[in-house]
């Protein structure tokens, strides 16, 4: 399939992530990757080889960040929404990807046949973070499903993480921070080797994001890991972020 046979300049728009080394087709109007899908794509652990998954991948964005930063591994993503894979197929292909990468449309409580529990190394997801009974829904049909609940609550993305990593397989999730109690509390006696990551605006403000990792199965414990200051100073409009956050997001970093 060619992205033009799909990518209209009317309802898609093209950006640049990790500073040009990946260019994505995005609905204008629905769910738009920003910061987040990179950051998480960013703190996936380097498998060298083997199978990583991306559950809810969207456009592709995190699993295509992972992909231009790790060459070897076979890349799998999972999407819900069909024009949504569309365009992760369109934006596999266009950024030379199509040959490790497999977009396949289904849903995590009933996810399809190819989907092997255990099958993978590493297993990520960037869910909604907005609890169905709290949340406000966008009236833009995509944009809701990727910012609200529906069907599949916390609980369940995090079951499905678990499902289909391998026994002492990576699993790694990105999440509004004051969820963090909700997430440790799901893996807990499933997971061990736990770190939380505080994703932090700005330098003494509160995280709004944290990261976790964790490892299917291990019994080690939890760690607070320092954490990563996004932005600079805000009187200062030269510095948008910091140096540590922009060879993230530019340079294709991993978040060690």
């Amino acid at each position: 399939m060619q992205g033009s046979a799909m990518t209209t300049p009317d309802r898609h728009s093209t950006d640049a992530f990790l500073g040009g080394r990946i260019a994505l087709h995005q609905s204008k109007t629905g769910y738009r990757a920003a910061m987040d899908p990179v950051l998480l794509a960013a703190a996936v652990p380097d498998i060298g080889r083997g199978r990583v998954l991306d559950l809810g991948c969207g456009n592709g964005a995190a699993l295509l960040c992972y992909g231009a930063r790790v060459p070897g591994p076979d890349l799998v993503g999972l999407e819900l929404d069909g024009e949504a894979a569309d365009l992760a197929r369109v934006n596999a292909e266009e950024n030379g990807f199509d040959a490790r990468c497999t977009i396949l449309q289904g849903d995590i409580m009933t996810p399809p046949d190819a989907l092997t529990p255990g099958g993978f190394d590493q297993v990520f997801a960037n869910p909604p973070y907005l609890d169905a009974r709290t949340g406000e829904a966008s009236p833009i049909p995509d944009r809701a499903r990727s910012n609200v609940e529906g069907e599949a609550r916390l609980k369940d993305w995090v079951s499905a993480l678990l499902r289909f990593a391998r026994p002492k397989g990576g699993v790694t999730i990105v999440h509004r921070a004051d969820r963090t109690d909700e997430i440790l509390a799901l893996l807990s006696r499933k997971a061990g080797d736990i770190t939380v990551i505080p994703l932090w605006p700005r330098l003494g403000q509160p995280a709004k994001r944290v990261i976790i990792r964790a490892r299917k199965g291990v019994r080690g414990g939890t760690v607070l890991h320092p954490g990563l200051v996004l932005h600079g100073p805000a009187d200062d409009p030269t510095a948008r972020y910091t140096p540590a956050a922009a060879a993230i997001l530019r340079d294709g970093a991993a978040l060690v």
